[in-house]
């Protein structure tokens, strides 16, 4: 239905223990009730996540944050206040309300305000934090329309709002702040140029070979259906062997005889290349190649993200070999 719409009834399933999908700038997230563990479970069980990969909370406003958690440290106060509402996820202690399962065990939580007014209004109408990893089966393309959900997931979810197509396209930067200098964990829609010049240097250290510390570090991760390799450039004769599907950045080869193209900025707009990214995949993945050949853009920006997503969708098909 549609976001605007259904807030009401969304907000009702969500304090019932149901599922609600939604969309946020990033990705759609499917939702659960952040203080209900066994509604928390059904996102685990919907979703087909292992236990270990804990999910993010979601909050309707920055003061929210020490009304669930207390005081927090200078550094992570001084980030949301500058970047919340936004694409940015903060690692903090996990409170005694929050369930266990929310976070994997984890002492630590991740935790977020959405910069899309449908998902503050659904949280706030709902009245409670709200668990929200991407809406889709664990591994696979992140959605960012309502029928990427619906595809994916099906009558897993109890409802899916319609917001239309996300306007960042990829998921959210995760900083663990709490420390002497901050970390950046996941690569995300919030360059990590914004926040060097908001705080000075920080740490990069995303993917993870252990238990995740965050959400979406595994090293293989955001994998279409389809084998995808992942190139540094396309030669412009090349051919795609008449089965493959290309993800090109700026243009389609002159050459070749690829059997689908999807090109994610003319104009060489990273941030746009990033609203494209997952539904670019998701068309190339149901076009039935055999393969995905995706080209590198530049690792600048939220170009950085965008070569973390597809280098980690490489990954689990190299792991398939």
């Amino acid at each position: 239905m549609p976001a605007e719409d259904g807030i009401a009834e969304a907000a009702a399933v969500l304090r019932a223990g149901g599922l609600v999908a939604f969309p946020t700038e990033t990705v759609y997230g499917l939702g659960a009730n952040a203080l209900d563990a066994r509604a928390t479970a059904r996102i685990f069980e919907a979703k087909q996540r292992p236990s270990f990969d804990p999910l993010i909370t979601h909050l309707a406003d920055v003061a929210d944050l020490t009304g669930l958690v207390g005081p927090v440290p200078e550094a992570v106060a001084a980030l949301a206040e500058r970047f919340w509402p936004g694409p940015l996820t903060l690692i903090v202690d996990r409170p005694a309300a929050i369930p266990p399962i929310v976070t994997s065990g984890l002492a630590s939580m991740a935790v977020r305000v959405p910069d899309e007014p449908s998902a503050r209004a659904l949280i706030a109408a709902a009245g409670v934090p709200v668990a929200a990893p991407s809406a889709n089966r664990f591994g696979q393309l992140s959605p960012t329309r309502a029928e990427h959900v619906v595809a994916g997931l099906g009558a897993a979810v109890d409802v899916v709002l319609d917001g239309g197509s996300t306007r960042c396209g990829i998921e959210s930067t995760i900083v663990d702040a709490r420390g002497e200098h901050p970390v950046v964990l996941r690569l995300g829609a919030l360059p990590v140029e914004a926040l060097v010049e908001a705080v000075g240097p920080v740490t990069v250290r995303p993917g993870s070979s252990g238990q995740p510390v965050a959400p979406g570090t595994l090293a293989a991760h955001y994998a279409p259906r389809t084998p995808l390799q992942l190139v540094d450039g396309v030669d412009p004769l090349a051919g795609g062997g008449g089965r493959r599907g290309l993800l090109a950045f700026r243009q389609r080869p002159a050459g070749g005889d690829w059997a689908a193209v999807e090109v994610l900025s003319p104009s060489g707009d990273l941030t746009v290349a990033a609203a494209r990214l997952f539904d670019a995949l998701h068309r190339l993945d149901a076009a039935g190649v055999t393969a995905i050949v995706a080209e590198r853009v530049p690792d600048v920006g939220v170009g950085r993200a965008i070569n973390d997503r597809l280098g980690r969708a490489a990954a689990t098909w190299r792991g398939h070999r």
